[in-house]
């Protein structure tokens, strides 16, 4: 791979940063597309970079008369839990399941012990000190489930902020509307607060914690793998 190609990889990687290698099979010359750049003017190679980048899946793509390989390298989906709660207790594994990496917060120590959470990477911190080391990003899934706004909302503008893919937070229309209220207070647009999946997860009719963590879960995940569908919801 030529070097300066390597370079840019590796730097794309370092930043979690979503990137597709496209290398002409017949020539060998290669190009990082990375996410949000111009879309390459060939209507199929743009299809195709653009359906990599949803499903991170790697393949060759006839476009023209070139043969093309698409290698794509995206950041490894992440999920942050705001609570230690019994939603969370069925979260918090079923999405390490699916491949998430999972992170729980609550300050609150009478609930976040290990023997409620046992073998997932636990803070017993307020968000804030919680997430030094690794910022929420666009490959993030936050989930705010404390109904405790001064553990809430700080995570929720971090979030929105940060183009996090999903957004979503626990709470009747009226702690919604108090919620929104806070936000827009925060300096936050209409725009950037709609995306919040309140009331959150999927409308399946679930009651228990359980059903209500699959219902978050499945929608986090249309929220990574169908995002324009999830845009429109």
């Amino acid at each position: 791979m030529d070097a300066e190609l390597l370079k840019g990889l590796n730097a794309a990687r370092r930043n979690r940063q979503a990137a597709v290698l496209v290398t002409d099979l017949a020539t060998g010359e290669g190009r990082l597309v990375m996410k949000g750049d111009v879309a390459p003017s060939d209507p199929v190679l743009a299809e195709a970079v653009a359906k990599a980048f949803v499903t991170g899946k790697s393949g060759v793509v006839e476009a023209g008369e070139s043969r093309l390989f698409l290698n794509v390298h995206l950041p490894a989906p992440r999920m942050v839990i705001i609570g230690a709660v019994h939603i969370s207790q069925a979260l918090a594994p079923m999405a390490a399941m699916t491949g998430f990496d999972v992170r729980l917060i609550d300050p609150r120590t009478a609930f976040a012990t290990e023997e409620r959470f046992a073998g997932i990477d636990l803070r017993a911190e307020w968000p804030e000190e919680a997430l030094a080391d690794r910022p929420i990003d666009a490959y993030t899934a936050l989930v705010a489930v404390t109904h405790d706004p001064k553990i809430d909302d700080w995570p929720l503008v971090s979030a929105l902020k940060a183009g996090a893919f999903y957004v979503g937070a626990l709470g009747s229309r009226k702690t919604h509307a108090r919620r929104v209220e806070r936000l827009t207070e925060a300096g936050l647009s209409a725009e950037q607060i709609g995306r919040i999946a309140a009331p959150i997860g999927l409308d399946i009719g679930a009651q228990s914690p359980q059903e209500i963590a699959v219902a978050i879960l499945a929608q986090a995940v249309a929220a990574l793998r169908k995002p324009a569908d999830a845009a429109g919801a």
